[in-house]
C-alpha cells in the first residue's frame, strides 16, 4: 500500500500510482487569514490603471484624463448650492478639495472591489469595468467631449484588470506554478518508487517539499475536489514585491504622463514671449491712490500670484500659442481667426480693472484689480461686421466653458479687452493664458472667460451660458460694495492711535464717499485715496483711538451717483451679495 505524503497544511493525500502527473480538477480556494492582501491588491491595480490612462493622455494629447473628466463632471452636475458651499469652505482650493474628494471614493471603490476579489474574481473584474464604464461616459458626454475620448478610461480598465488578477495570482500562489512539483505528491509507482517528482533532496527522497513560508502567518492554499494542493504557498515576501513594484510603477507612470500633459513646449512659449509696448501706456500711479496701511495687507494692484482664481477648470489648461486660434463667428457678415501673433501685432492698449466674483461673500476675497493688456473687443467685432440685430456676446473657452454678456458692454464705450498680458507679464495660465475676456462692471461669470478660444455674436434669447441655467441671473452688473482689511476680524491691537482702512468698489459708477461706524456711535466719514477710473476699486482709510476691550467695526459706501449700498445681508444666488461688512476687534490691555 502507497504511504500517504504531506500538504502544504500537514494534512495527508493520496498518492498517485501512475508515472504521469496527477489530474487536478476545478480548484477551490482556502480561506486565510491574509485578508488585508486582497483590498491592498484592489487600490494597487486601481492606482496602476489610472496612471497608464494618464500617461497615455499625455502621449497622445487628444484626449482628456479620465479623472479629469469625472470632475469635470461633478462639477456640471453638482447642486449651485453644494458649488457655493464649497467656495464658501474652500475658496481657491475648492479644485484641490473637489479632486481629494475624487480619489479618496475611487480608493474605497478599488479597496472594495479587491475585498470582493478574494472569493468573486469575475464581480471583481465587472467591479473594474463598471468605473471603467462611468468615466468613459463622464468624457463623452462632457462639454468638449467626443466618442474617442472614452479610449483612455478603456485604457484604464485593461490595465487596472491586468494586475489585479497577477496581484490575485501572486495571493494564491500560482505565480510559482514552474516549481509546482515542491508542493503537490510525489508520483510513486506501485512498489513505493518515486517515478515522477525530484530536482531537490526531499523529494528524492520521497518527501515533498510544502510551499515555502518564509513569512509569518498563514498562507493561502488552493485544493482540487478531492483535496489535494494544486496551487498555494505564494510568500508575503513575493506579494509585497510585486505591491511595491506596482505602486513604483502607478506613481513613476502617473507622473510621466502628468509633465506630458503639462506640456513643457507651452510653458517654454509662453516664457518666450515679448510683450509689445501698449500703443497709450497708461502711467505709473502716484503713491496717493493707496492708503499706508494697506500697502502690505492689500496693495492697489493685486500680485498675480495672489489674485483670485474661481473656475470650472479642475486643471489648469496649458495652452501651446503656436497652434493656439481665437475665432469670431455667429451673426457676423465675415467669420474672423486670429493667432496669438495677430493679436501682439495690433495696438494694443492698458486698462487699470477690478475683477469681482458673484460667489463672493461680504467682506470675502474674491476680488482683485489688474492692470492689463490687451485689444478692445469692439475692434474684432467691428472687423467682423457684426450683424445690428445681435444682442448677446459669447466667449468658449477651450474647455467648453462659456460666459454671455450683453452686446451693450461693448459699445457703450466701456474697456472690454482681449486680454493677452496681466500687470506686466503674459497672462499667468492659472488666469487664461493665452488670451481672456475682460469686461469692467460685470461679474465673472457671465463675462471673464479664461483659455478664450471662440467669441460667438447672438442674441440674449438665443442662447444661456454657463451658469445661467444652474440659477444665476442672465445679467449681473456689479453691486456696490465695501470691505474692511485692517484690521482683520478677531485681531488684537495696542491701544491708542490706530487706523481702519479697507476698498469699496462701485465698477463703472466709482465711489464717492465711504462711512465707517464703531460701535453703533454713530457713521463717520473715511478719507479716500486718490479715484484711478470708475473701472477699480477705491481705497479708504480712517482714523482712530483705538481704547481697551471689544468693539465691532462696520463700513459703508456711496456710489459716484450718491446711492448708497445695500445694508440687507443677501447671498451671493443669483446676481451677487450685498451687505454692509463689519468685523469685531479686541484692543489690549481692557
Amino acid at each position: 500500500m502507497n504511504a500517504p505524503d504531506a500538504d502544504a497544511d500537514g494534512q495527508s493525500t493520496a498518492a498517485s500510482t501512475t508515472g504521469s502527473p496527477p489530474h487536478r480538477p476545478e480548484a477551490s480556494v482556502v480561506t486565510t487569514k491574509r485578508g488585508a492582501q486582497w483590498p491592498l491588491s484592489g487600490l494597487l491595480a486601481g492606482a496602476f490603471g489610472l496612471a497608464v490612462a494618464e500617461l497615455f493622455v499625455g502621449v497622445f494629447d487628444n484626449f482628456t484624463s479620465p479623472i479629469l473628466s469625472v470632475g469635470d463632471k461633478a462639477i456640471d452636475l453638482v447642486p449651485v448650492p453644494l458649488k457655493d458651499f464649497a467656495i464658501r469652505t474652500f475658496g481657491t482650493r475648492d479644485k484641490q478639495a473637489l479632486l481629494f474628494g475624487i480619489f479618496s471614493a475611487i480608493a474605497v471603490f478599488a479597496l472594495l472591489v479587491g475585498f470582493i476579489g478574494r472569493r468573486r474574481p469575475a464581480l471583481a473584474v465587472a467591479g473594474f469595468g463598471l468605473f471603467g464604464v462611468a468615466g468613459a461616459t463622464a468624457a463623452v458626454t462632457g462639454r468638449t467631449g467626443e466618442s474617442s475620448d472614452a479610449v483612455p478610461s478603456f485604457v484604464a480598465i485593461a490595465a487596472a484588470i491586468g494586475v489585479f488578477l497577477l496581484l490575485r495570482r501572486s495571493i494564491l500562489g500560482q505565480l510559482l506554478l514552474p516549481r509546482r512539483s515542491d508542493r503537490l505528491p510525489v508520483a510513486r509507482d506501485a512498489g513505493g518508487t518515486v517515478v515522477a517528482g525530484g530536482g531537490s533532496r526531499r523529494r528524492f527522497l520521497g518527501q515533498p517539499l510544502p510551499p515555502r513560508r518564509s513569512d509569518r502567518g498563514p498562507v493561502p492554499v488552493v485544493r482540487d475536489a478531492g483535496g489535494t494542493v494544486v496551487a498555494g504557498g505564494g510568500s508575503r515576501r513575493q506579494f509585497l514585491a510585486l505591491a511595491g513594484g506596482a505602486a513604483v510603477a502607478a506613481a513613476g507612470i502617473g507622473t510621466i504622463g502628468r509633465l506630458l500633459q503639462n506640456s513643457a513646449g507651452a510653458i517654454a512659449r509662453r516664457l518666450a514671449v515679448v510683450l509689445p509696448r501698449a500703443k497709450q501706456p497708461l502711467a505709473v500711479l502716484p503713491a496717493s491712490i493707496g492708503v499706508a496701511e494697506l500697502t502690505t495687507a492689500n496693495p492697489f494692484f493685486t500680485p498675480n500670484k495672489d489674485f483670485y482664481r474661481i473656475d470650472t477648470a479642475l486643471v489648469v489648461p496649458k495652452i501651446d500659442v503656436d497652434s493656439w486660434t481665437l475665432r469670431l463667428k455667429g451673426m457676423v457678415g465675415i467669420e474672423r481667426t486670429y493667432t496669438y501673433e495677430d493679436l501682439l501685432s495690433r495696438n494694443l492698449v492698458e486698462r487699470d480693472i477690478t475683477l469681482t466674483c458673484v460667489s463672493n461673500e461680504v467682506g470675502g476675497i474674491l476680488m482683485g484689480n489688474a492692470r492689463w493688456l490687451g485689444v478692445p473687443l469692439r475692434e474684432l467685432l467691428a472687423e467682423a461686421e457684426v450683424d445690428p440685430k445681435a444682442t448677446q456676446v459669447v466667449g468658449r473657452s477651450v474647455d467648453g466653458w462659456t460666459s454671455g454678456f450683453p452686446m451693450s458692454a461693448v459699445t457703450d464705450g466701456r474697456d472690454t479687452l482681449v486680454a493677452v498680458a496681466m500687470n506686466g507679464e503674459p497672462l499667468p495660465f492659472q488666469h487664461g493664458f493665452p488670451a481672456r475676456l475682460i469686461v469692467p462692471g460685470l461679474y465673472g461669470y457671465v463675462s471673464a472667460t479664461k483659455w478664450l478660444t471662440e467669441i460667438e455674436a447672438t442674441t440674449m434669447e438665443a442662447f444661456d451660458a454657463y451658469w445661467v441655467p444652474r440659477g444665476y441671473a442672465k445679467q449681473a452688473p456689479i453691486k456696490l460694495a465695501s470691505r474692511i482689511d485692517v484690521p482683520r476680524g478677531l485681531s488684537t491691537i495696542p491701544p491708542g492711535r490706530s487706523a481702519v482702512a479697507g476698498v469699496a468698489w462701485a465698477q463703472r459708477r466709482g465711489i464717492s464717499k465711504v462711512e465707517v461706524n464703531i460701535d453703533s456711535a454713530g457713521w463717520q466719514e473715511a478719507e479716500l485715496a486718490d479715484d484711478v477710473s470708475t473701472d477699480t476699486w477705491r481705497q479708504w482709510r480712517f482714523a482712530w483711538d483705538a481704547t481697551p476691550g471689544s468693539h465691532d467695526i462696520a463700513v459703508r459706501a456711496y456710489d459716484g451717483t450718491g446711492t448708497l449700498q445695500a445694508e440687507e445681508r443677501v447671498a451671493p444666488l443669483p446676481n451677487g451679495a450685498t451687505g454692509w461688512h463689519s468685523v469685531i476687534v479686541l484692543v489690549s490691555g481692557g
